[in-house]
């Protein structure tokens, strides 16, 4: 499957603007992101433009009919280009040319193809698609509609072909670092050991003399225009665009000690007296340390998508079908809506489906979060990446590609980490100016010590001046956001919280109100036995089979739990004649020659019954938010029963917790004010909305967020639609297969509480951790722009070296890296009953 896919297609929802993700290649600094947004968002037909660094894509919205090419011009012209991909699709159905010329028009209309070979022969398709723009699915849906069917053959967008990709461009930048390396050595010897060590001076002055600076030049333009000539193809073209980047000051300043160097070295005259000075190795180093940076921050970069790898990890790589009667293993992308899948025991569902034979136990781990395995039988749903513990059945294909319920978590958790934070929009407006301003202080710095400079002026000014231009490069402003929010949204996807709006990861952290749904929120969501008190002279068993006899004629709940509740204790229901239900009242029925009526108060009172002996305990259930209900046997009252909808184990924990992070807990329910105020009660909720009617919690949600508080609406993600799309930040909780549902912001793969806390802490900790890398890379520029400016040397004669302020650039990126990597090691402050991804099983499961 491929990963990266078309977000919004125009069913998903209505009038919908459609959405694209594109990937691409050159950006290296937040100036680069800027440059690319700003053409993008230029182009014809765009409603909406948002490059990310770190995820190197660039997320666009089109205001009508989406075209591509304008977008694609765009980039180009920006002097960077859109990864391109080949997929291959098997064809059936063809018969002749025409049919060839078909297909190839219907797939060059797509957006996003740049090209569509059809072979007749081979029955084959190769299509050229611009990463991102357009999957397997998308063009095996454009063929089908042409009167064809087609099946993938191969792909390179696979994540597969992505790490291999990530790896290539790591062993690239490795060998260029090498070779950088091993040729820039000899120049640091040469050069500073000279100035280090008075004999080895003399031994070079004796042994080389003038060929000791033509060596250097050799080594350091094998280094500039080996290893570092990419800083040069893309720095040189953008100065030409009036747009600089990192690469342009990478270029700048190792290209002026260079040219410097070069005529010092072959035409002295030219320069003033006392100032034919060489600066080989600063150049050299600049390009070698600048490596060793980007290095560092691509392998680092490459263990921030490590979520996303794990997502993967959990589809299946084979599906065994059944077609035309016959058994056979095929790949993933092969399976076919309507496929007839076999599943064996211990093995991974490879889509989503219904089962149409045999029965098992599943291992849902993964969605729900609990450990227990599910009991499935024909007609019952299975999802695809979840593991089948005992049993072997055949299920019917329902979902496939990206269709399925993990591919839409994968989706999601890309989404997220492709986003852009409102703070991210202050580091835009930084960047936009950033790079022309440092090009304008490295050329004040130039004049002013050209000027008024120590002799040789010349040498002081260069010198000052490529430092300047080296120590201020923006990489880590333009990683500081990204990374963070990549691993963050990646480390929530572990622990099953998945935001599915980026910008939810910063407004989350900014809630003071915590609006929680009663019903299947704080509570299990349906109605269970929670109270069978007997009368002296009965039996509990007895009554508990008699009532529930009766009861389970009925459809009420109250009356599915009580049934329920005596099949648990192994109690088997007996024949019910004479049934009768009385509407607002409640039951009878005659059971083993023995008349059985269950009701409310009203129904014993309209018996005549006394039930004065239950008061005490009716009392107590009362205030326990429970409506208490009474038995009467041949009639006699035998027994009171109380059926609630039972708070979960985790509930009381989860309220703490955010207690405990200074949030205020407000429950919003339809219940009457006793009861919620009973049950709000015994599990500490600070405000009570009750006797709200579905209708009205968004006017509840709107109430709660007076004065300018912010609101996080807790939901079901089903019922709560409209409260959540009103709330500030609305979490859908225990949604299982509604996992996709469009109006929640953030999603708990879990149905437990806790998931509520630890997203609102991992807020807090991304946000912080955003905080300290943003202070870290505009506080490093400040501080060290003036020192490689020269502003100590005339109080302690310090300066900064061009290769000091390589490395100290390089370590700023690496810097910010590995302080958003910390965050892989957040922990919650209240474990989830099952983490989402770090689960054994699933980590070792065929």
């Amino acid at each position: 499957m491929n990963a990266v896919t078309k977000h919004v297609s125009a069913g998903t929802v209505p009038n919908c603007e459609p959405k694209f993700q594109i990937e691409i290649e050159g950006m290296t600094c937040a100036s680069c992101v800027r440059r690319v947004e700003k053409a993008i968002a230029a182009a014809t037909g765009v409603a909406n433009a948002s490059v990310n660094l770190a995820t190197e894509r660039a997320e666009v919205t089109f205001a009508g009919k989406p075209d591509l090419a304008p977008v694609l011009g765009a980039i180009a012209d920006a002097g960077f280009a859109a990864r391109e991909e080949t997929i291959e699709l098997a064809i059936d159905g063809m018969t002749c040319a025409s049919c060839v010329a078909r297909i190839e028009r219907a797939l060059k209309a797509e957006p996003g193809v740049t090209q569509a070979i059809v072979n007749l022969a081979t029955e084959r398709a190769s299509v050229r698609v611009v990463a991102g723009a357009a999957d397997v699915s998308v063009l095996a849906k454009v063929i089908s509609e042409a009167g064809y069917e087609a099946r993938p053959v191969a792909t390179d967008a696979t994540e597969e072909g992505r790490r291999k990709g990530r790896e290539a461009e790591m062993h690239a930048l490795a060998r260029a670092l090498g070779i950088a390396a091993v040729l820039t050595l000899p120049v640091v010897i040469l050069e500073m050991g000279s100035h280090l060590v008075p004999a080895f001076h003399h031994w070079v002055m004796m042994t080389l003399s003038d060929w000791n600076w033509r060596i250097q030049f050799v080594l350091t333009t094998l280094v500039l225009f080996g290893p570092g000539l990419r800083f040069f193809s893309k720095g040189i073209p953008a100065l030409f665009r009036g747009a600089p980047d990192m690469n342009a000051l990478v270029a700048l300043g190792s290209g002026a000690a260079w040219t410097y160097s070069l005529v010092a070295t072959f035409l002295p005259g030219l320069l003033p007296e006392g100032t034919a000075n060489v600066y080989y190795e600063a150049a050299a180093v600049i390009v070698t340390l600048i490596l060793l940076g980007r290095f560092l921050e691509a392998r680092a970069k490459g263990r921030t998508g490590e979520a996303i790898k794990k997502l993967v990890g959990l589809q299946a790589k084979t599906a065994r079908i059944v077609r035309d009667g016959v058994t056979q293993d095929v790949p993933l992308s092969e399976v076919r809506h309507g496929d007839l899948v076999v599943v064996r025991p211990g093995e991974k569902i490879a889509v989503d489906g219904e089962i149409v034979e045999g029965s098992s136990f599943v291992d849902e781990a993964m969605i729900t979060g609990e450990p227990v395995p599910v009991a499935k039988g024909i007609g019952a749903e299975v999802v695809g990446g979840t593991i089948n513990k005992s049993g072997s059945f055949t299920f019917r294909a329902t979902k496939v590609g990206s269709e399925t319920l993990l591919a839409q978590i994968i989706r999601m958790v890309e989404a997220a980490q492709g986003a852009k934070l409102p703070i991210q929009a202050m580091v835009d407006r930084v960047t936009a100016w950033f790079v022309p301003a440092v090009m304008a202080a490295a050329a004040v710095t130039f004049g002013i010590w050209l000027l008024v400079g120590p002799q040789p002026a010349l040498s002081y000014a260069l010198v000052n001046a490529v430092a300047v231009l080296i120590i201020a490069c923006p990489c880590a402003m333009g990683l500081a956001t990204p990374t963070s929010i990549m691993v963050g949204t990646g480390r929530a996807a572990e622990l099953g919280v998945l935001f599915r709006k980026g910008d939810a990861l910063q407004t989350l952290r900014d809630a003071s109100v915590i609006a929680l749904d009663k019903t299947g929120t704080l509570t299990a969501g349906r109605p269970d036995l929670t109270d069978f008190v007997i009368s002296a002279g009965f039996d509990e068993d007895e009554v508990l089979r008699f009532v529930a006899s009766a009861e389970a004629r009925s459809e009420h709940p109250v009356a599915e739990a009580i049934a329920h509740a005596a099949r648990r204790r192994g109690l088997a229901l007996a024949v019910v004649t004479d049934f009768e239900a009385v509407p607002g009242f409640g039951v009878r029925g005659t059971v083993h020659d023995r008349l059985v009526e269950t009701g409310a108060d009203r129904m014993m009172d309209r018996l005549g019954l006394d039930i004065s002996a239950f008061a005490p305990t009716a009392a107590r259930l009362a205030d326990e938010g429970k409506t208490p209900l009474y038995a009467a046997v041949d009639g006699r009252v035998a027994a009171i029963i109380a059926v609630a909808d039972p708070i979960k184990e985790s509930t009381p924990a989860a309220i703490s917790a955010l207690h405990a992070l200074g949030l205020k807990v407000a429950m919003v329910t339809g219940d009457n004010r006793r009861t919620a105020e009973a049950i709000g009660r015994r599990i500490g909720i600070d405000k009570i909305v009750a006797e709200v009617l579905p209708d009205g919690k968004v006017e509840a949600v709107k109430r709660l967020g007076a004065g300018g508080a912010r609101v996080a609406f807790v939901g079901d993600g089903i019922n709560d639609a409209p409260a959540l799309a009103a709330a500030d930040v609305g979490i859908a909780i225990g949604t299982g297969t509604d996992i996709a549902i469009e109006s929640a912001d953030v999603v708990l793969m879990s149905g437990d509480l806790n998931g509520v806390a630890n997203a609102i802490s991992l807020s807090k900790a991304t946000i912080r951790n955003i905080g300290q890398n943003l202070f870290w890379a505009f506080a490093y520029n400040a501080a060290l722009i003036p020192v490689a400016a020269g502003l100590l040397y005339p109080v302690s004669g310090t300066l900064l070296s061009p290769m000091l302020a390589a490395g100290a650039m390089g370590l700023s990126s690496v810097f910010v890296l590995s302080n958003a990597l910390r965050l892989k090691r957040f922990r919650t402050p209240l474990a989830a009953s099952r983490r989402f991804l770090d689960q054994p099983e699933l980590a070792v499961a065929k």
